[in-house]
């Protein structure tokens, strides 16, 4: 079964649109390992729009589960990632006008950037996981980089409008998820996931973890962070 790796960078966003204190992304991190969490991820973008290098620094002295600090191919970030050593990072494009991460890193357009990152994080101890579109082309790319996971995109899949378009993205997402099996690589897969459509891809052969946040955050805004946290989980794992 997936383990759940809760995002928290949301709470962060809330915190921005004040320029304050509150509500804290620490606390929230551990309210989410109180509910279940298997892991943390984080985003340390460029602009800071959210999370910020106090925010990672202290999670990388807090969090107990596993710590995953999502970053795209900048020097400074990558700096400042293999100076703190989160336990894994997965390596994402990104763009200054987007609200959220719109899209798969290009890794097989880009092969010698993104190896000379891999290798960097790789050399500080740090697992590296690449977050890419289910294309075979891309997860071949992936491959010659020496990642070990792939977190594959679901987002076409989270946001197709009928249930048949949804049913043409799993199976694109299962047939990618093999490929990155047989590649010899660990299976991720996160964006757009909800309380509604998570279950097939949970479901997925060798999934191995799942990446959720503003659904979890959005819920938690209703029933409390560890409670949403606590379902989320229930239906990943089935239990």
């Amino acid at each position: 079964m997936p383990t759940l790796g809760v995002n928290i960078d949301h709470v962060a966003t809330v915190r921005q649109a004040r320029m304050t204190n509150e509500p804290d992304p620490i606390w929230a991190a551990t309210l989410a390992e109180l509910g279940g969490a298997d892991g943390i991820t984080l985003h340390l973008r460029e602009d800071r729009r959210h999370i910020q290098d106090r925010d990672l620094r202290l999670m990388r002295e807090t969090v107990a589960v596993k710590l995953n600090l999502e970053l795209a191919c900048n020097a400074e970030v990558l700096a400042i990632a293999c100076d703190v050593r989160p336990y894994q990072a997965t390596l994402v494009p990104e763009r200054r006008e987007e609200v959220t991460t719109e899209g798969g890193l290009d890794v097989a357009g880009n092969s010698a950037q993104v190896s000379d990152a891999v290798k960097r994080l790789q050399d500080a101890g740090i697992v590296v996981s690449l977050f890419l579109d289910p294309d075979p082309a891309q997860i071949e790319a992936a491959a010659a980089t020496g990642a070990t996971a792939v977190e594959l995109h679901t987002g076409a899949y989270a946001h197709a409008s009928e249930n048949y378009a949804a049913d043409d993205e799993l199976r694109t997402l299962i047939k990618a998820a093999r490929q990155v099996g047989e590649a010899g690589m660990i299976v991720h897969a996160g964006h757009g996931l909800t309380y509604r459509n998570v279950c097939p891809v949970a479901q997925i052969a060798d999934m191995c973890e799942l990446n959720i946040g503003h659904s979890i955050i959005a819920r938690a805004v209703m029933v409390g962070l560890e409670q949403a946290v606590r379902d989320m989980r229930r239906l990943v794992t089935g239990l």
